[in-house]
């Protein structure tokens, strides 16, 4: 589903609307992919897709309006799929597996523009501003973790999708610098979920003496 699609049944003539909305957004991630988000403007956008500037207003307000759908496009097929998932009766770990590889999945398949709209979605500041979605789904399957004995009663879920979704974050701003030297993000996901999941300290280990050596 593209970010200008309904889920109701459109008229005829809401159709046409959807047409043109989706003409415009198309044709600014196309140039944004080509030339940059800074270097693109409206003229260009409303050119390439065959309608008045003044059209583009009726849709978007502000070419910023144009990352906020593409971000909103993803927030809506994060929360479908793992909706379908978290319905099936599945371990913790394979449910956070689903959700990282989702994300790997729409970046992949967004190749040509994913980098550009991730540049251009940090500069317009929206990681601060948005709502957290991916926090939320990442702390909803940590609660049920927890809930069904698979996770420690004495974690936070919110603080652990916080941290799930700003590791997101960091690969998803490393790999978009470059995605063909990058380790592949599904990859990497998939790595940083196993290490937030064990940990990183050895399970045995020494226990050190206390200082000043054993008591008399």
């Amino acid at each position: 589903m593209s970010a200008t699609q309904s889920a109701r049944p459109l008229g005829r003539r809401e159709r046409s609307k959807q047409r043109v909305r989706d003409a415009i957004y198309s044709a600014a991630l196309s140039l944004f992919a080509a030339q940059g988000y800074d270097r693109t403007t409206i003229d260009q956008i409303t050119e390439q897709a065959d309608v008045a500037r003044g059209t583009f207003f009726n849709y978007f307000q502000r070419k910023e309006d144009l990352v906020t759908a593409w971000a909103e496009d993803r927030a809506v097929r994060l929360e479908a799929c793992m909706e379908e998932t978290l319905h099936a009766d599945h371990d913790v770990t394979v449910h956070l597996t689903r959700c990282v590889t989702a994300l790997a999945e729409f970046n992949a398949a967004e190749l040509t523009y994913a980098p550009a709209m991730v540049e251009a979605w940090v500069k317009a500041g929206r990681p601060l501003t948005e709502e957290p979605y991916t926090g939320r789904i990442f702390a909803r399957i940590i609660e049920e973790g927890r809930r069904q004995g698979q996770i420690s009663t004495d974690v936070d879920p919110l603080r652990v999708g916080n941290l799930l979704r700003d590791a997101y974050l960091g690969a998803l701003y490393r790999w978009s610098r470059d995605p063909a030297a990058a380790t592949p993000l599904h990859t990497e996901l998939r790595e940083l979920l196993r290490i937030v999941l064990d940990g990183v300290l050895a399970h045995s280990r020494v226990v050190p003496s206390p200082v000043g050596g054993d008591d008399a």
